[in-house]
């Protein structure tokens, strides 16, 4: 009696799957950059703000008000927290009769220095324009047309006055607005245009969230974006 011998057949594996060693720790130092990244940037940004007004506002304190004369160390953020003061006090003693009677004493003077009136004046203007609390300037977000077939967002600012407005083209009394389109990634430069209302859409986004959407280009976007038509 012969018996058959059966053999297993053995099917031959292919080349083993190569696992990068260093793969884990790629992913380890990306998660790490992304988490380190933005609070590292900030703390640095405010570190620099903070000896920058530093270095302007202790060379006008005396020295034996600063705190380095008794203590072995500087302490930082003393002259920024001088500077928070003194401009509080003057905001303080500019709302009183004294005060206001001494500031137009020296808006007079500046006014009648020819290089200086423009100047002041100017400064004036936008700073009163910008950190006006009951203003209107740059506190509503639109989109616009621009180029055609594209949109661009903007920021709405005031009306044109009435010296620009009745040169505009608008025989059917459409009123008109101030826009500023910022560029990407850099906010403070950009357009400046004159549009009719009915060409801007106002959106529910606040000026930061719009400020974040074009500083990264669009992939910080806001939680919630709501078009409302403009009258």
């Amino acid at each position: 009696m012969v018996r058959e011998t059966i053999t297993p057949t053995v099917t031959p594996a292919g080349p083993p799957q190569r696992v990068s060693r260093f793969g884990g720790l790629h992913n380890y130092f990306l998660t790490g950059l992304v988490v380190t990244g933005p609070v590292a940037i900030t703390l640095y940004l405010i570190w620099t703000f903070i000896q920058w007004v530093d270095g302007w506002v202790k060379p006008f304190i005396p020295q034996r008000y600063l705190p380095e004369t008794y203590l072995p160390f500087q302490i930082p953020g003393f002259g920024l927290i001088v500077a928070v003061i003194g401009l509080t006090l003057v905001g303080f003693f500019t709302a009183n009769l004294v005060g206001r009677t001494l500031v137009r004493f020296g808006e007079k003077l500046l006014n009648r220095t020819p290089v200086v009136r423009s100047i002041y004046k100017a400064l004036k203007q936008v700073f009163s324009t910008v950190f006006s609390q009951s203003g209107t300037s740059f506190r509503k977000v639109g989109l616009v047309e621009f180029p055609t077939g594209a949109w661009s967002i903007v920021f709405i600012s005031s009306e044109p006055s009435p010296v620009i407005e009745q040169r505009l083209p608008g025989g059917n009394g459409e009123a008109w607005v101030s826009v500023f389109m910022p560029c990407a990634p850099n906010p403070t430069t950009g357009f400046f245009f004159l549009l009719p209302k009915s060409k801007v859409i106002e959106l529910s986004i606040t000026i930061e969230q719009a400020t974040k959407l074009v500083i990264s280009a669009g992939l910080i976007q806001p939680e919630s974006i709501v078009a409302v038509e403009a009258e």
